[in-house]
């Protein structure tokens, strides 16, 4: 399939991506690749094949939520390089 540098360079100027010319004949180049592969694929008898969402079995592995102890605060703050009135003291990150 054949993509025209004119469709390239719009993709690249609706993502806001500045392309060199050799780029965007590369990027004709590969996505034409693609999409002639996709083709292939399009071409495939998948009339037996069932839906699915995964291509393998998924399965949950979050435990189940269960009420349990926590740390106390003394514990929780013992090892804090600071703390004041029960609670951690961290660098300031947000600048203004």
């Amino acid at each position: 399939m054949n993509i025209t540098e004119e469709e390239v360079l719009r993709v690249a100027d609706l993502a806001r991506l500045e392309l060199k010319k050799d780029a965007v004949l590369r990027l004709c180049r590969q996505i034409g690749e693609v999409l002639g592969y996709i083709e292939l694929l399009n071409q495939a008898d998948t009339t037996q094949v069932l839906p699915t969402s995964h291509a393998i079995v998924l399965t949950n592995v979050l435990r189940e939520d269960k009420v349990g102890t926590h740390l106390n605060r003394e514990l929780a703050l013992s090892n804090a390089p600071e703390k004041d009135e029960g609670n951690f003291i961290v660098p300031k990150i947000i600048k203004t």
